[in-house]
């Protein structure tokens, strides 16, 4: 795992901890302030409305129409003038209105008593966006690492050089989206298609159903695939992580339990992005995005081969576990996951 790859990673596993600590801290320090201005020992009085302005607010996303309110009250038989600003709604001159006065200070008055306990409520549910981001980070810290104790008492190595293309054997991994119950082929160098992950059935709304068929072999295998779920936390593009259900379980968990791990080089070749797949550690296939046509035969104008970021990819790999190979492919496109594990 190079280190770009484990930075970008740990940036978007932390992702939902980096959002909700400063979350938290942002509501208990708004809950304290509020404690510091509670007023819970504030008495009650009546005052007299003398003047109602109406004006609308349109800083928000919506304009609303907002009142400020001046009124006389009177404490300990002094009387007072004040405002409460921001009102939704207004009586009318003359009209009187419910005012809570600190009794060591009477000019300090507000509309509501219930300060204290929105502070509480802010200061709990700060507590607790506090401890659910550490949480979050501790798993991710230690998926991490039983990740990379997986790959070692496999006798493999965190760090996974790919082999020289010419050496393995090619791959095309394309989208067949013309048929009526679309899908993606891979084919050898000859073209011959040796294996086929075909939708038997769409849903808009729970799994689908696919058929992954092994040419070769002539094996098949339904799979439940679910749709594609991204969750991103401060719109970052480090955060965005991408994942769906395939037979009822996390596609990347799956993928991590048969030991694979995805490297990714952002850098790359451009406009090519390149994927380096290791299996226990080892060395399992070199993936990288295409355009739809990249065989020499094909039409001139097509031989540019300008890579689109999913559905295509060119692979290279050593290893005879093709459903393998393209049930990550098939991962990497399904979720359009630019950083991956």
């Amino acid at each position: 795992m190079n280190a770009e790859n484990k930075i970008a990673r740990l940036m978007r596993n932390t992702g939902p901890a980096r959002f909700l600590i400063p979350v938290g801290l942002i509501l208990i320090f708004f809950g304290i302030v509020l404690l510091c201005f509670k007023s819970d020992n504030y008495l009650e009085t009546t005052g007299k409305i003398t003047n109602v302005r109406q004006y609308i607010d349109d800083t928000g996303e919506e304009t609303q129409t907002l009142y400020e309110v001046s009124f006389d009250y009177t404490v300990d038989g002094k009387q007072y003038s004040s405002s409460f600003d921001g009102l939704g709604s207004a009586g009318s001159v003359g009209d009187e209105i419910k005012v809570f006065y600190d009794p060591a200070n009477p000019e300090r008055i507000t509309n509501t008593k219930a300060g204290g306990i929105i502070a509480l409520i802010a200061i709990v549910l700060g507590a607790a966006a506090i401890v659910g981001g550490v949480l979050t980070a501790v798993k991710a810290f230690r998926k991490d690492k039983e990740l990379d104790e997986q790959i070692k008492a496999a006798g493999g190595s965190l760090r996974v050089e790919p082999l020289p293309k010419d050496s393995l054997t090619e791959y095309y991994v394309s989208y067949d989206g013309q048929m009526l119950k679309p899908g993606y082929i891979v084919e050898d160098g000859a073209r011959n298609v040796v294996y086929e992950g075909r939708m038997e059935k769409n849903a808009l709304v729970g799994s689908r159903r696919f058929v992954f068929a092994d040419r070769r072999t002539g094996t098949t295998e339904e799979h439940e695939v679910g749709h594609t779920l991204t969750q991103r936390f401060n719109d970052e593009f480090f955060s965005a992580k991408s994942s769906f259900k395939f037979d009822g379980k996390n596609i990347w968990d799956l993928l991590h339990e048969r030991g694979i791990r995805i490297a990714t080089d952002m850098r790359s070749k451009f406009p090519n992005l390149t994927y380096t797949i290791s299996k226990n550690g080892q060395f399992f296939a070199t993936v990288e995005t295409s355009g739809k046509f990249v065989h020499e035969e094909d039409a001139a104008e097509h031989k540019l081969n300008i890579p689109i970021g999913r559905y295509y990819y060119r692979c290279w790999t050593n290893e005879s576990d093709i459903a393998l190979l393209f049930l990550t492919v098939f991962a990497i496109s399904e979720t359009e996951q630019t950083i991956v594990e």
